[in-house]
């Protein structure tokens, strides 16, 4: 049920042999590069290599094994198989450790597709980079928002950091501990506020690759189950909107099988080197408590609306402004209890940003326009911009648990996002996170 990593290491192999351009047919595909072009083997294809004075070939079998699977027969001289086999594949496997180096920041972005979705058009998928067996189907993740470009409160900012590097050096602690080598993040707050720049910023700061799992195309549990099987190591796993999904029920997944997903049995088996992210966009008192229970998530970030200090770091990050005399006005009416998610906020400020002025004066008419229309609901309600300290934003645990899914917008409008940060003991309120 999962990617046979020798295969994955051979293809890197071939495609990258110079006799690749002597074999009658390859296909062409654009590199990284507009200007790079790749060849990568037709099916059914044969390559020729040497290795230590004996010749060998590959070829790309089109089907030959059951449920469709691709594969590469390799073909030896009997007189030299016990000779150089071992060797040989020892040489693979260095030459593809060196490509896989230089490919380093080449991430992907993952997708699941509906089971049967695809099957039709299966043999189309031999050698594609947008391609992939099985429930997944990857583009290159170029998403641009690092740790750098989100405006966070620095000492938050340092304390996610800071955890995912001991997490990505700590294998031989967490098995010392006999727990699974993975780290869980639940992100929560109203949309626009980050979420997902804060993912894509994860991603590039630690080079994992990112699978977002859609849970409407999840038929049931198994799916669920096949669809973490499938995923490699060294990557992010989403997903989103998990207390949508929970009240809609929108898809044959079950309760159970999402806490099962987070940190069952199977989980532990195939869940190493993986960070899980959950999000929500309710407060965390709405969802099921056995979601939250100590263990199951270790790190819990909330992502709240904007307030005038998020405000101020959006105008230097946007509009290059320190200070400006509109600002005391516009303190004055995020005090009233009125906000804008900082992903509005950043709109209107790259529709103006050839104006100052008139950036700060849309945002204060958007805010006054947000406050008429909702004052009444807005100040009885808990999800306001402040939240009270022991709803804390962000808390660390010190090791445990699992983590769910979140991403989607990933590639949707430039959204800029933000939260802020007040201290007590746990690190409450997010920060800016700017996306696009």
């Amino acid at each position: 049920m999962q990617e046979n990593q020798l295969y994955r290491r051979v293809s890197l192999y071939l495609n990258s042999l110079p006799s690749l351009e002597d074999s009658d047919f390859t296909n062409l595909v654009t590199g990284k590069k507009p200007n790079d072009i790749v060849l990568c083997l037709d099916p059914n294809q044969t390559v020729e290599d040497n290795f230590l004075g004996a010749v060998l070939t590959w070829t790309n079998a089109d089907k030959m094994l059951p449920n469709d699977c691709r594969s590469f027969v390799l073909k030896v001289r009997k007189a030299d198989k016990r000779r150089i086999l071992r060797p040989y594949l020892q040489h693979i496997h260095s030459v593809a450790d060196e490509i896989e180096l230089r490919k380093q920041r080449d991430l992907k972005l993952y997708m699941n597709i509906k089971r049967g979705e695809d099957d039709d058009d299966h043999h189309h998928h031999h050698h594609r980079s947008g391609g992939g067996d099985g429930m997944w189907r990857s583009i290159p993740f170029t998403h641009p928002s690092t740790f750098d470009t989100i405006a966070m409160e620095d000492d938050l900012k340092n304390k996610v950091k800071s955890d995912l590097e001991s997490f990505v050096k700590s294998k031989q602690y967490y098995h010392r501990l006999g727990r699974v080598w993975k780290r869980s993040f639940l992100l929560y707050g109203p949309s626009g506020t980050g979420k997902s720049s804060f993912v894509a910023a994860m991603a590039n700061f630690i080079s994992y690759d990112v699978y977002v799992i859609d849970l409407s195309k999840v038929l049931n549990d198994s799916d669920l189950n096949l669809l973490l099987l499938q995923t490699t190591s060294k990557s992010i796993i989403v997903m989103e909107d998990l207390d949508r999904f929970l009240t809609e029920k929108s898809t044959g997944v079950s309760l159970s099988g999402v806490l099962n997903f987070m940190d069952g049995i199977l989980n532990s088996c195939c869940a190493e080197e993986r960070v899980m992210v959950f999000t929500m966009t309710n407060s965390k008192d709405r969802v099921h408590p056995s979601l939250l229970r100590p263990g199951r998530i270790d790190v819990h970030i909330h992502f709240p609306l904007c307030d005038f200090l998020v405000f101020k770091t959006l105008a230097s990050s946007y509009l290059g402004l320190k200070d400006h005399k509109l600002f005391p006005q516009v303190e004055e009416i995020f005090q009233s209890g009125t906000s804008l998610s900082p992903a509005e906020i950043g709109e209107l400020m790259i529709a103006n940003r050839n104006s100052p002025s008139r950036a700060i004066k849309s945002v204060m008419t958007a805010l006054q326009t947000d406050s008429e229309r909702r004052i009444g609901q807005r100040l009885g309600n808990t999800d306001g911009p402040r939240k009270s300290v022991d709803e804390a934003g962000m808390s660390f645990r010190s090791e445990g648990g699992h983590a769910v899914r979140e991403f989607r917008k990933l590639y949707g409008f430039l959204r800029m996002k933000s939260s802020k940060v007040s201290h007590s003991q746990t690190f409450d309120e997010g920060s800016v996170y700017k996306e696009g």
